[in-house]
């Protein structure tokens, strides 16, 4: 179990503690809701979360198959609707993988991308594609 600590600062400003290293990180609400957009919003750290847990998840993978992915990126797209709640409505994802790799390594890598564990635990009605580009 990993504890969180979070105080709010007012102005819409919270710190996040991380127990395990005392990581610190603010969010601010962004400027289309109240906010003044001067770090990650919330929803901003779902989309990051999920870019990461990707990379992470391909990273654990590649290992096992001693492939290199170092240099791979993640591109997150957070698009929100406003009725009838205001969520998150889409998070495109785009990875790029500089490297060429094997085509049979390429869909295991691509199946590991959809088994992260944030892609697996966001509400259904978010939409998540992921789009690969290698070489």
């Amino acid at each position: 179990m990993v504890v969180i600590q979070l105080e709010y600062q007012g102005d819409l400003h919270c710190q996040a503690v991380h127990g395990p290293s005392g990581t610190i990180l603010t969010t601010d609400a962004p400027k289309d809701n109240h906010g003044r957009g001067e770090s990650f919003s919330p929803t901003d750290l779902v989309a990051t979360a999920l870019g990461s847990c990707i990379l992470s998840v391909m990273g654990i993978t590649a290992r096992a198959l001693k492939v290199d992915l170092a240099g791979t990126t993640a591109t997150v797209e957070k698009e929100m609707v406003n009725a009838p709640i205001r969520r998150i409505q889409r998070l495109s994802v785009k990875i790029h993988v500089p490297h060429q790799v094997s085509e049979a390594h390429r869909q295991t890598l691509e199946k590991a991308a959809h088994t992260c564990p944030v892609h697996q635990s966001l509400h259904p009605d978010v939409q998540k594609p992921i789009e690969f580009t290698w070489g």
